[in-house]
């Protein structure tokens, strides 16, 4: 045989040598959960190893997580239910302790890279990404709401803003919002191919967002989500997304995706963040636990998987793992 492929895996130095893909820390984004309150650090119960945390601690662990060489985060709200209405207004009020941790975590780290979530479920009292009207997700009334969001983020410090509602033609509107307001290197992050997808749980259990129980309120997310069976329909909002502005497009889920982050990355020339999920994070997490699987392998293995589908931004819950093995 004069081609033998195993002469290139050998050993150690050679796989390395010509390894295809390549995972750096640089490529990592941490999502956090924000809560009220001081010396807050509560474990999640349906995904281990991640917290809801008060500012002060959420300072030292994006500080710890910069000297492993992990420097973006994502920061997602727990509001409590007092701050919730059916209009999401708590979302852009100047007391929000959300948007003056954005300002503090900034003056005191001002190198991280600090991602927003722009959309109403987490201020909402009906748990909806818009909305609700008789019944109904009204979108261009909630794009009013969210340009209002997304500007009182710019001005707290944000340096992306990441719109995660999936209402028609958001991103242009929260464009022209920011740039009407003088922030016109606030980047948008857009969600552009998020899935109505069963893979969200450990997430809304942490942010208690999910839809209200209310016979008069849709029960899920899929008049505005898309539908798990559509692919090619992810080309329609990517190119509505890069048409409108966004700088970056986003695939959610990532591993039950890998095909959407593929296609999008052939077809598009801006960067394709994906979005590693809570579900898909804790049923690794509950197969290490089991002994069924080695953590240290499986966790970089699915990792690497939706790096090599074209995946230029992984945001995942193993972010600050990773960046602990590289360095050992």
């Amino acid at each position: 045989m004069h081609r033998r492929p195993r002469r290139n895996r050998q050993h150690k130095a050679v796989r390395d040598l010509v390894r295809e893909t390549h995972l750096l820390t640089d490529h990592l984004v941490y999502p956090l959960f924000l809560v009220e309150g001081q010396g807050v650090k509560e474990e999640i119960p349906s995904l281990p190893g991640n917290f809801r945390m008060s500012l002060d601690v959420m300072l030292r662990e994006i500080e710890t997580c910069m000297q492993m060489g992990l420097r973006s985060f994502i920061l997602f709200p727990a509001v409590p239910n007092q701050y919730k209405d059916k209009e999401a207004t708590y979302s852009y009020q100047p007391d929000n302790f959300y948007l003056k941790a954005a300002r503090a975590i900034k003056k005191e780290l001002p190198e991280c890279l600090l991602i927003s979530d722009v959309a109403m479920d987490p201020y909402s009292a009906d748990g909806h990404d818009g909305l609700v009207r008789q019944g109904k997700i009204l979108n261009d009334e909630t794009l009013v709401i969210l340009a209002r969001m997304a500007v009182a983020q710019a001005e707290a410090g944000f340096d992306f803003l990441g719109p995660s509602d999936m209402m028609d033609g958001r991103v242009g509107y929260l464009r022209e919002a920011l740039d009407t307001a003088g922030f016109t290197n606030t980047g948008i992050l857009s969600y552009t191919a998020k899935y109505a997808s069963a893979f969200y749980g450990p997430f809304r259990d942490a942010l208690d967002s999910a839809p209200r129980a209310d016979a008069h309120i849709p029960k899920d997310k899929k008049t505005y989500q898309m539908d798990p069976a559509n692919k090619r329909e992810a080309l329609i909002e990517a190119e509505l997304d890069t048409i409108e502005g966004a700088d970056m497009l986003m695939v959610k889920p990532a591993l039950h995706y890998l095909d959407v982050i593929h296609l999008l990355k052939s077809e598009f020339e801006l960067p394709i963040a994906a979005y590693h999920v809570s579900g898909e994070c804790a049923m690794l997490i509950a197969a290490c636990r089991n002994g069924w699987l080695e953590y240290t392998q499986a966790m970089p293995e699915a990792l690497l998987s939706i790096r090599r589908a074209g995946a230029d931004i992984i945001l995942t819950y193993f972010a600050k793992d990773y960046a602990r093995m590289q360095q050992l």
